[in-house]
């Protein structure tokens, strides 16, 4: 994949996950650093409106995607980055942020929240991103 198109893809989902978050809960994201703690609850107001649905592979990776790609874009909005399509793992490629010498898996953050543990904080990872590169 070429850079550019995966900047288009990742702008493209985090506008998809700014639209979900509208016309799903009537909640508005507008790539602040503040919007980003609504994430964490937006993840798990899925599951409460869509119970099992939302854990089904194909919404999980929608879900997981498309607020992984604002999260992206709002940090790169405040400190700059990268995105990088790593094919490390042929058989499982991901996407990150590359800011610096840190890579951030903000998909992979969201999909720990949503399947795993309810307690991981999608904001918290962010701040963290973000301590890290502003230092």
């Amino acid at each position: 994949m070429q850079q550019q198109e995966l900047e288009e893809l990742m702008a493209q989902s985090a506008k998809d996950a700014v639209e979900t978050s509208q016309d799903t809960f009537g909640v508005s994201l507008d790539y602040s650093a503040q919007s980003i703690a609504l994430i964490d609850d937006l993840l798990l107001a899925f599951i409460d409106r869509y119970k099992d649905q939302a854990l089904e592979d194909t919404a999980v990776f929608t879900l997981c995607n498309i607020y992984g790609a604002y999260i992206g874009e709002v940090v790169r909005g405040l400190i700059g980055g990268q995105w990088r399509y790593d094919v490390s793992e042929p058989a499982a490629p991901y996407v990150v942020l590359d800011v610096g010498e840190y890579s951030y898996a903000f998909a992979g953050i969201c999909y720990e929240r949503l399947v795993n543990d309810s307690q991981v904080s999608v904001k918290a990872y962010c701040d963290q991103a973000l301590a890290n590169n502003t230092q």
